[in-house]
């Protein structure tokens, strides 16, 4: 895909024929890899609601990452989210799910959303197969996925981008997998786990997770500067370095984001529980703007003496006085 197309059209460059389909969202990331376009720039959204999805779907982001994984959202409200973003951005918004676990009937029910997905936690050769088997149709690509008879209408929402090739072979070649690196022994695997498993698309190293498992300060993710950690992001990098067909995938943003986004073909560059936390710097300096009101003397004896006022039993509306409290 040429730059120019991408630039035009955003992710829509990448639409499938139907947008009940994924996009060609593995194409999206091989080219951002190799430089013809830039890294696909994604929303994070960590409070996974039908309204806020469709709220952002159409603000132009090229991928919006559905956490399934840390919320309490069931598999009807994602398959909603998946398509609230596809259609209120016009095909414009690639969605990436992160399922919950190495579930074989979750990874189905994303992919079967019209989904690329993100598989947390995986730590060995053998996890890394079966979830990318769980991802594939096919004996040849060692896919277990069961085809959903009905998730696509014959003739109206089935046709393929490879008209030469199966619907089945082109949806394989069409929605991205993504896995999450989250843990040290996970970090020593990947070697391992990109020369067994081919058909990963794209690694993401959860800095989170991987820090907690080291009994490292966790430092909300953002890394941190102890020799055990430097040699363990070595060691990802390395690896990344021998298997570079592989994108590298992560967070970007705020100060450090050139420093963090760097290498990177999938780079999340915002967040919607970040930019809800900006709140409260906004009602800090709200109640550094906004002192309490100042009275003067003549102002709160006029407002005691005429709470007193009324004989009727009835306080008058200025029974209040200036400290705010309702006098007796």
């Amino acid at each position: 895909m040429s730059s120019e197309s991408v630039s035009k059209l955003g992710m829509a460059a990448y639409r499938a024929p139907s947008l009940f389909q994924p996009h060609r969202a593995r194409e999206a990331l091989r080219d951002a890899h190799a430089g013809r376009t830039p890294p696909l720039m994604g929303l994070y959204l960590g409070l996974s609601t039908v309204a806020t999805a469709r709220f952002i779907a159409p603000m132009g982001f090229d991928a919006v990452w559905v956490d399934w994984e840390h919320t309490s959202c069931n598999v009807e409200t994602m398959t909603t989210m998946v398509h609230e973003i596809m259609f209120m951005s016009e095909g414009k918004t690639i969605p990436f799910v992160r399922v919950p676990g190495h579930d074989h009937a979750a990874i189905g029910f994303a992919l079967d959303a019209g989904a690329s997905i993100v598989i947390p936690q995986v730590e060995t050769v053998a996890e890394a197969q079966y979830v990318v088997s769980s991802a594939k149709y096919g004996a040849k690509v060692r896919g277990t996925r069961s085809a959903p008879p009905f998730r696509l209408i014959m003739g109206l929402t089935d046709d393929c981008v490879d008209p030469s090739r199966s619907l089945y072979d082109n949806i394989n070649d069409q929605a991205a997998i993504m896995i999450q690196i989250e843990t040290l022994a996970a970090i020593h695997n990947l070697d391992a786990i990109l020369t067994e498993v081919p058909d990963i698309d794209a690694v993401w190293l959860g800095t989170l997770d991987a820090r907690v498992n080291m009994h490292l300060p966790a430092n909300g993710g953002m890394g941190g500067q102890e020799k055990e950690w430097l040699d363990a992001v070595a060691v990802f990098d390395r690896t990344m370095e021998k298997h570079r067909h592989v994108a590298k995938a992560g967070f970007g943003f705020g100060e450090r984001q050139k420093e963090m986004a760097k290498g990177k073909s999938f780079v999340a560059v915002a967040a919607d529980v970040i930019a809800l936390c900006g709140m409260m710097g906004e009602l800090a300096s709200s109640k550094e703007n906004l002192p309490a009101l100042v009275r003067g003397k003549e102002w709160v004896a006029k407002g005691e003496t005429n709470g007193h006022a009324n004989g009727n039993g009835v306080k008058d509306e200025q029974e209040v006085v200036a400290n705010g409290h309702e006098k007796a």
